[in-house]
């Protein structure tokens, strides 16, 4: 009786591995997407860097007012860029922990199933054996 109930849920319990198996490529795919969002945003801020060292080297020697203009608002487009990026981060962070999320239920949702098929099977098991030791 208990290995027919098991039995039963084994297209649950398919239906539920392939959630689950999507769930984690899903979340793979959007880990992967967090991680080129923060490598361009350390890009860009080392850029900035590098920009702002070579106005301290530009600087000792003299610079026109054209150069001083360009450079102000080549920074502020490059500011601009950074805080955008920073936007695009905490994005992809946000939509990280929605999918963990929804990979963290369909994951406990499969491991219940099982544990009910384990916990039929056993009873299965031990009714088989309470009637071999009766015959």
């Amino acid at each position: 009786m208990s290995q027919g109930r098991a039995a039963r849920l084994a297209p649950v319990i398919a239906m539920a591995e392939r959630a689950e198996r999507e769930a984690a490529v899903q979340l793979g795919r959007v880990q992967g997407q967090l991680r080129q969002a923060e490598v361009k945003l350390g890009q860009l801020e080392h850029y900035r860097g590098d920009y702002q060292q070579q106005w301290i080297s530009e600087g000792q020697r003299g610079v026109s007012g054209q150069w001083l203009m360009n450079y102000q608002r080549f920074l502020a487009q490059l500011e601009t860029a950074i805080g955008q990026q920073r936007q695009s981060v905490d994005w992809h962070r946000a939509n990280l922990d929605k999918v963990r999320d929804t990979w963290q239920q369909r994951y406990a949702r499969l491991e219940g199933l099982r544990k009910l098929v384990q916990r039929y099977l056993d009873e299965a098991r031990l009714l088989e054996d309470k009637r071999e030791q009766k015959l």
